[in-house]
């Protein structure tokens, strides 16, 4: 078979086509033929026998043409195309045979070609491919009058041109995408004459562009020369009196060729459905011995497509009732704008009084790939036989009916389906003869129990040889059932699936992975110190559900609604059910180790678990031993990086990723890191989980990466990845592919959102978490330090002086906490700000993580200069405005940015405040988030500044979280807050005051850091 292709040379087309045949490497030595190209008799006849337009007024010629082709010694032999080329390969120039064609030609002959995908029409080069669509957006610029006129400077002086007009956006965006989209061939073409040059080639927009040029020149010099065109001053007259309202003084002839002139440019969109009724086509199937189809016109109601009103009823005097008065002139014109893309129709338009054009079954096929799609894109509808309407269920196909065996509690991806398939073709259950009948036909619409269907000769032959290789067929797994029915891997055998049908508990499985059913909600277990909400409940069903079937599971709730324990109560059943039988490791951030550590105590003590961080932890055949009885392991992204030669020899049972937004950068460490981990090939972990509150859906490449973790190849790789989701969605944001990918991800992702109605009702209005953050080892440090300093004086003083340097100490202690460049008289920013603060690297990721999902929040401080610090800090990290509120705001701004935060949609949504200046007299109820990010140690002060957030007008439940620095004093105040909260007004009401009255050993043991609270150095 041979393969069509087609470029550029100069201001004419050359078309030649290659195909295989047996030939000796060429001489280098000399200029040669290419040995694959056909002669151009036989492209003629070639193009001819596959119904493909028209070549008059071409003409034979032949070309170079650079192809990559392989050297052997002395010799030379050009790659065919599709054929896999190696990067060793060198462009070599060959002389090609082929028809050259006037642009006008060329353009129209390209029209002909089909749209059909590559496989259906292996035979057409993509070059070509290319092209048919550059030419068909250039009639649809000619259609929608996107061109305009300009003076072109060449050898023979100023001509003058057309030029496409790109002023809609969508226009702009395709011409870069095609321009990117360019041939390479299109570099490679040159003529015989300079084969000694090395011609200069434009770049791939100046081609594009020229290309686009030509094409709309000839026609337009066309419709000019017939006269068809209205003149300057016919449109300056009718200008005038749009403007003026004043009548136009005009010949009779010239009234009429405006008249017209405007009616045809109108003709689309009068043909839409602003209108009642509209010319539309009815497609009408041979009648029992007939050989002929029928192309029917008439009207069609435009609210109700089936009402139908054919030719034959409005030629009639009187019409019928019910027909409109003008249904005679609105047929003519819409048959004559069908005329446009369709000539043949002119034949049967010759009548009085048409009312249908024959078409042999041939010419139906070409219709319904090269005509109809035109037809529908100009608001002219076509109704199809039922047989041809979505080709997908209609086409020849397998029929599969499958189940999946339930005796075991597990079965993993690879596990292998109880399955039965035929062939079928729209809906009816074919034989081996059956097939050898269609074969015979040599027609690729067939009749099928009284309906027309097409068939593809492709597939007629992949059905031959499904038959002869049918006892060799490949087993289905439980993946491929989950590809197949969700469109990802839709063939068997090269034949497409036409229906899927699932049975007992496959049924159940592929209903939850499409999103129809919802796995059983799971209640908490025994042992689980606490009460799951009802959808935290259905979240470790799910994640128990996807755990049976060996699938990753992306749990990206909001923030707030308590994935942390969905994650330790799903471990507790597995513990349980006699399921957890090995290690589950889990990664985390640094900052969120010390809130894992005190989650699992508080919720899931029953869990044996061990912390591998810290200079002391195991190695090697140690840290093995040491998890030989443990069910869960903390540990950090950094340490995975670290030490993951130790790591990746334990035999882990699952692995879990917390903030799996950290593996976004598919090339960093800690990335390859944890996917060595997970794809073992000796060490395969049972499940992986991905905890997420980002809207994942909207970061491509972090979804890929999040997903290549879960599921390896689930989005295919990488650059394939680009090409077939980002490019399409992000550079010109195609509808299509996007759902698609949704498709293609919705297994694997549960997302509930805080404003979800089923999620809003088992929310309390407020809820109150403490974030434990702990020091890195520069706090660390220095906060011993200024306590063994501050202890000695502080114990050889008395009175007014030991107050004083208590609560100094304190003031120092909480900026320490904050950040320690508060240490400094004048703190300021620097390259390595944020890893001198874990509370600083936590309350960071939080505000990304809510501002991605349209929250707002206000931040509170106690310090005003830390404020201004942290203003400038977020505004630089985030890339958006951050307000700052403070007591030395005027009242004019402070007013300003309330009134801004309040009512300004597009407001920053980052609202820091110092407490005394924030914490009363403000309502700031677009915020539903709170933060204190340093603790005043009075939970009535406390609970005034969250009130500027959850108070009458609030319509959404406020998150409210303290952060508070592990094994610090800030840890120790807040752990006797909590234990005497019913007192906490009288112990702390003071403020602070209250500390000064504790004796010195009191004192220590209050101050005093906890080895919890240090921070390994983090490798860069």
């Amino acid at each position: 078979m041979a393969v069509l292709h087609g470029g550029w040379l100069g201001d004419r087309f050359v078309l030649w086509a290659e195909a295989w045949q047996p030939c000796e490497p060429q001489s280098v030595a000399e200029m040669a033929a290419h040995p694959y190209a056909i002669a151009v008799s036989e492209l003629e006849r070639w193009c001819q026998k596959y119904g493909l337009g028209s070549l008059t007024g071409s003409a034979a010629t032949e070309v170079l043409l650079s192809i990559p082709s392989q050297l052997k010694k002395e010799t030379v032999l050009p790659f065919l195309s599709g054929q896999d080329i190696p990067a060793e390969a060198l462009l070599w120039p060959w002389r090609i045979s082929g028809l050259s064609l006037e642009a006008a030609i060329a353009g129209q002959w390209l029209a002909t070609l089909p749209l059909g995908s590559a496989e259906d029409h292996p035979w057409l080069g993509p070059d070509l491919r290319f092209w048919s669509h550059i030419y068909r957006w250039a009639q649809s610029l000619l259609a929608r009058g996107r061109f305009y006129p300009a003076l072109e400077s060449s050898d023979r002086g100023l001509t003058a041109t057309w030029l496409p007009l790109f002023n809609q956006a969508g226009d702009r965006q395709r011409f870069d995408r095609y321009s990117q989209q360019l041939p390479f061939s299109q570099f490679c073409y040159q003529a015989i004459e300079s084969a000694a040059a090395c011609p200069w080639q434009p770049q791939p927009q100046d081609q594009l562009l020229q290309v686009l040029q030509r094409w709309l020149t000839a026609r337009l010099q066309v419709a000019i020369a017939s006269g068809t065109v209205v003149s300057a001053d016919l449109l300056a007259a009718w200008q005038r009196s749009l403007a003026k309202g004043e009548p136009l003084e005009l010949e009779d002839g010239e009234a009429n060729r405006l008249q017209t002139a405007i009616d045809r440019w109108l003709l689309p969109v009068q043909n839409g459905a602003a209108q009642a009724w509209r010319m539309a086509l009815r497609l009408v199937p041979p009648q029992l011995e007939e050989r002929r189809w029928q192309l029917e016109f008439g009207l069609q109601a435009a609210t109700d497509p089936d009402r139908f009103w054919p030719a034959s009823l409005l030629w009639q005097d009187p019409l019928p009732p019910g027909v409109p008065d003008q249904a005679q002139e609105l047929l003519l014109r819409g048959l004559g704008q069908a005329c446009r893309l369709y000539p043949q129709l002119q034949t049967s338009l010759a009548t009085a009084c048409p009312e249908f054009h024959p078409l042999t079954t041939a010419e139906v096929y070409q219709l319904l790939k090269q005509v109809i799609p035109q037809w529908q894109e100009q608001g002219i509808e076509v109704q199809l036989p039922p047989g041809l309407r979505g080709q997908g269920r209609h086409r020849l196909g397998v029929e599969v009916s499958a189940n999946l065996p339930s005796d075991r509690p597990s079965v993993g991806l690879e596990a292998l389906l109880q399955f039965r398939w035929e062939l079928s073709l729209g809906g009816q259950r074919l034989t081996k003869a059956e097939v050898e009948r269609l074969a015979a036909l040599e027609t690729p619409l067939v009749e099928i129990n009284g309906d027309w269907i097409e068939v593809r000769q492709q597939d007629i032959e992949s059905a031959r040889e499904f038959f002869r290789k049918r006892k060799d067929q490949p087993n289905l797994t439980l993946a491929d059932a989950i590809a197949i029915a969700s469109g990802e891997s839709p063939n068997i055998g090269r034949l497409p699936v036409v229906n899927f049908e699932a049975a007992g508990l496959l049924e159940e499985a592929l209903a939850v992975f499409q999103g129809q059913r919802s796995p059983a909600a799971l209640p908490a277990p025994p042992t689980f110190q606490g009460e799951l909400r009802p959808y935290q409940e259905r979240g470790v069903g799910w994640l128990t559900f996807l755990q049976r079937f060996g699938i990753g599971a992306c749990l990206a709730d909001d923030m707030g609604l308590g994935k942390t324990i969905q994650l330790l109560a799903f471990l507790l059943h597995l513990k349980h059910s006699g399921e957890l039988t090995r290690p589950v490791l889990l990664v985390c951030p640094t900052s969120v180790l010390g809130n894992w550590e005190r989650e699992v105590q508080k919720f899931a003590p029953e869990l044996r678990w061990r912390l591998h961080y810290g200079p002391d932890r195991a190695q090697g055949k140690a840290l093995a031993t040491a998890l030989k009885d443990c069910d869960l392991v903390l540990t950090s992204y950094s340490l995975v990086a670290r030490d993951q030669k130790a790591i990746a020899a334990i035999d882990w049972q699952g692995i879990v990723l917390d903030e799996a937004q950290n593996i976004k950068n598919d090339q960093a460490k800690q990335t390859q890191a944890v996917r060595a981990i997970a794809q073992s090939p000796t060490q395969k972990p049972r499940f992986r989980i991905a905890l997420t509150g980002t809207p994942v859906e909207n970061r491509l490449s972090e979804l890929w990466s999040i997903v290549e973790f879960l599921q390896p190849g689930h989005l295919g790789t990488k650059p394939f990845f680009q090409k077939r989701f980002v490019a399409p969605i992000e550079r010109f944001g195609d509808a299509d592919s996007l759902t698609a990918l949704r498709q293609r991800v919705q297994p694997l992702i549960l997302r509930r959102l805080k404003t979800d109605r089923s999620i809003i009702a088992d929310l309390p209005e407020k809820q109150e978490m403490t974030v434990f953050c702990p020091l890195v080892q520069e706090q660390a440090d220095r906060y011993q330090q200024l306590v063994t300093e501050a202890l000695d004086n502080i114990e050889a003083s008395e009175g007014i002086q030991r107050r004083g340097q208590i609560l100094a100490l304190l003031t120092r202690l909480k900026q320490l906490c904050n950040h320690p460049s508060l240490l400094q008289e004048k703190p300021k920013l620097d390259s390595h700000f944020g890893d001198r603060s874990a509370k600083l690297q936590r309350l960071l990721e939080m505000l990304a993580e809510l501002t991605d999902a349209g929250d707002r929040a206000l931040v509170f401080t106690q310090f005003a200069g830390w404020g201004r610090l942290l203003q400038q800090f977020l505004q630089e990290q985030l890339g958006r405005e951050v307000l700052f509120l403070s007591g030395s705001t005027k009242k004019g701004d402070r007013q300003q940015m309330v009134d801004r935060f309040q009512n300004d949609p597009q407001a920053p949504a980052i609202f820091i405040l110092s407490l005394k200046a924030g914490g009363v007299g403000l309502n700031l109820t677009k915020a539903n988030h709170v933060f204190h990010y340093d603790r005043w140690w009075n939970p009535a002060v406390e609970n005034q500044a969250t009130d500027r957030a959850f108070r009458i007008g609030q319509r959404r439940n406020v998150q409210v979280h303290k952060f508070v620095c592990a094994g610090t004093l800030e840890e120790k105040i807040d752990q006797m807050i909590a234990s005497k909260q019913a007192l906490a007004q009288q112990i702390v009401g003071s403020g602070e005051d209250w500390l000064t009255e504790l004796d010195t050993n009191q004192l220590r043991q209050l101050l005093i850091l906890d080895r919890s609270a240090w921070v390994e150095e983090e490798e860069p």
